[in-house]
């Protein structure tokens, strides 16, 4: 099989080359805002364009505020904070995600415990999550949802967008708000997927969005929270800049505050990358189109929408027959210059996480063992 693929992604790419996995895109007026940029002096935390890179995130996704931060895991560092996580708390999230989720919720001193997946969404069961509840939770007198075995607080309901494709939001937001949970969207990858019509990220309490280098838009390094609660957005706003209370002169910081805040440079990137927003995914649902044909043809199976979705198809990917399978497609993709990955370990299986709680994880080991990803960077030809 894998010669076939090879021949054919060399075809979509017209490319004798190296092709990798998702290469960022730069067709419009990144060099000239960044010259810009410098020509002002303001390149730091420091800048106009800062706060309106903020407002056209906010205004496309549907949120009522949007805060620029350095990178995807400080937002959602600040977005866990906020929600109220706290030291000795628990997090559900899935171990089918990369390490980035879970280490921000151990830089606040909590536990992430492992819900499974469903297979067929690459997301945050809902069903499982509401088994693990019901059989291991209560709400208690305090109104917050408690871990009966291990009498911690439930401090979060941590739901990844994995490679774009959406969870199943208006479920688990029923299932958290039922158990007093904050619901936290980490929507990273998932830029331009709609859920129900409405933007991933806008739904739960807070968000967090990245502009790594192989996202759909880039800004170098970046990231954004979303959230539609305001005074949650001052506060963001405010420990991400050192907590500085606004003076002529004197520096004061009146809370724990951080360095999180987004260069100008990094958002005058992100503008002009915003501009062509629209073509990078018109681009990219063509080739999800292409490749979900090629695999109806040829025996393979490609991910495709989840219902009620609409996915930016960030990376797409198939599942193999088995483990084996994918190992030798990996190899021989590889070795021909054609970069193919198989899912994140799941971190449950990581040094650092593998104490932590778990459910059985039948479907993340299911996929780990077959997902691949293919090469899904934009054609702009």
């Amino acid at each position: 099989m894998f010669h076939e693929f090879i021949t054919f992604v060399r075809e979509l790419y017209d490319t004798s080359d190296y092709i990798p996995l998702h290469s960022p895109a730069f067709q419009g007026n990144e060099k000239k805002y960044l010259i810009e940029a410098i020509d002002s002096t303001y390149v730091s935390s420091v800048g106009q364009s800062i706060g309106e890179f903020e407002s056209k995130l906010a205004e496309y996704t549907g949120s009522a505020y949007a805060i620029a931060t350095v990178n995807g895991t400080s937002a959602l560092h600040l977005s866990l904070l906020l929600a109220g996580v706290e030291r000795n708390t628990e997090v559900l999230t899935q171990s089918l995600t990369f390490v980035a989720t879970c280490n921000a919720v151990s830089y606040l001193g909590a536990d992430p415990v492992f819900i499974d997946i469903d297979r067929s969404t690459l997301n945050l069961s809902p069903t499982k999550l509401k088994v693990f509840l019901e059989e291991k939770c209560e709400v208690r007198s305090d109104g917050s949802c408690w871990n009966k075995n291990t009498n911690k607080k439930i401090s979060a309901c941590l739901p990844m967008h994995t490679y774009g494709f959406t969870a199943e939001l208006d479920l688990l937001k029923i299932i958290c708000e039922e158990f007093n949970i904050p619901l936290v969207e980490d929507a990273a990858e998932s830029l331009g997927s709609f859920y129900k019509g409405k933007h991933t990220g806008s739904i739960g309490l807070l968000s967090a969005l990245s502009f790594n280098g192989n996202k759909v838009i880039t800004t170098g390094g970046g990231g954004m929270i979303l959230t539609n609660d305001e005074i949650l957005a001052k506060k963001a706003k405010h420990i991400s800049t050192q907590a500085k209370v606004s003076h002529p002169w004197e520096f004061k910081h009146d809370d724990l505050g951080y360095n999180y805040r987004m260069p100008n440079l990094n958002a005058v990137l992100g503008l002009a990358q915003l501009e062509n927003l629209d073509v990078y995914l018109k681009s990219k649902k063509i080739i999800a189109e292409k490749y979900q044909a090629w695999g109806e043809k040829n025996g393979v199976v490609f991910k495709t929408n989840n219902k009620d979705a609409d996915s930016n198809f960030w990376l797409n990917c198939f599942f193999a027959k088995n483990l084996e399978e994918r190992n030798k497609f990996l190899k021989e993709t590889n070795k021909r210059k054609v970069m193919t990955r198989p899912a994140w370990n799941p971190i449950h299986t990581l040094p650092y996480y593998s104490s932590c709680l778990r459910d059985d994880l039948k479907d993340t080991i299911w996929v780990f063992d077959r997902l691949v990803n293919v090469p899904s960077s934009p054609i702009l030809k």
